[in-house]
């Protein structure tokens, strides 16, 4: 089992965010396994309530609670699951242009 990605590596630039979305708006591929593409990496920010981050190839769930981040690795299916009212957004990291 590989253990959970606590900082994001040195040498990435943000790229773009996802607008904020509810238990409501969230998009229905978020809510099962996807993954990010070769080089991107996300960071989930739970702006309020809070949402369960599964990767399930690692074996392992996190809970993220409101003001709280997760890492995302690039290319490892994962999928996340509101708990009741849930407010979040996803940015995209990746390298520096040479």
């Amino acid at each position: 089992m590989t253990s959970y990605p606590k900082d994001l590596p040195p040498g990435l630039t943000a790229r773009r965010r996802t607008p904020s979305f509810t238990e409501q708006s969230v998009p229905a591929a978020l809510l099962k396994d996807h993954s990010t593409k070769a080089g991107v990496w996300g960071v989930l920010h739970v702006e309020a309530g809070r949402l369960k981050y599964t990767v399930p190839s690692e074996g392992w769930e996190l809970e993220i609670p409101q003001g709280e981040t997760a890492i995302i690795r690039p290319e490892v299916p994962h999928y996340i699951t509101p708990f009741g009212s849930v407010t979040f957004y996803v940015e995209f990291w990746g390298e520096d242009a040479v």
